[in-house]
């Protein structure tokens, strides 16, 4: 199984820039996602645009969109899924990862294998609320997303997904909601202060 990380948007509630570089208590949120997702796949690649080199020390292939106009989040699915195919033919699924997601539970992919439809999507959710990105994707998916991008226009996760089986699963917020993200510097103080609550969780 493959896992991307995608920190390929534009990062506007930030303020710009590299979200995936931003430190929390000192360790950047991408090390941070790396070191929870690592762990549950057999290889990593990261999803961003611009120059790739400042990602060099982290050595992972870096593959940018291809979908011209910033269409979102689905066009680094894309990316990722088009470049397993390529690159890795032995994998026929990609996990997805958010940058900014530092909580990230450690079996995630394992309960989401576990759910996943015959040919189809699983996908996670907490407090009652679905998370897109956060997701199992099969390979074979990927010409039909391509035309769902560049035919159809189509940009939202949830729309897109709702045409193949998925599944959902449910995880729990105790002591902090896994998928907590870091979106705005208000998010990431709030990070902060859980971590110093809960050092488990580093």
């Amino acid at each position: 199984m493959l896992g991307v990380i995608l920190a390929g948007g534009l990062a506007r509630r930030m303020g710009g820039g590299d979200k995936a570089l931003r430190p929390l208590a000192g360790v950047t949120l991408l090390d941070r996602v790396i070191t929870r997702a690592a762990p549950q796949v057999a290889a990593l690649c990261l999803n961003a645009n611009g120059d790739p080199s400042r990602f060099a020390r982290w050595s992972l292939p870096v593959v940018p969109d291809d979908v011209p106009g910033t269409p979102g989040p689905l066009a680094g699915i894309l990316a990722a899924l088009e470049w397993a195919a390529m690159a890795r033919p032995e994998i026929k699924l990609v996990a997805s990862f958010p940058c900014d997601a530092p909580f990230l539970p450690r079996d995630l992919v394992s309960r989401l294998a576990a759910v996943r439809p015959d040919r189809g999507i699983a996908v996670a959710a907490s407090g009652g609320r679905t998370h897109p990105v956060v997701a199992l994707w099969p390979v074979a998916l990927r010409g039909d997303l391509r035309r769902a991008l560049v035919e159809e226009d189509i940009r939202k996760v949830g729309r897109w997904m709702a045409r193949h089986p998925t599944a959902t699963v449910e995880f729990g917020c105790d002591p902090v909601d896994p998928f907590l993200n870091g979106n705005t510097p208000e998010d990431l103080a709030e990070a902060e202060r859980l971590l110093t609550r809960h050092p488990e969780l580093a």
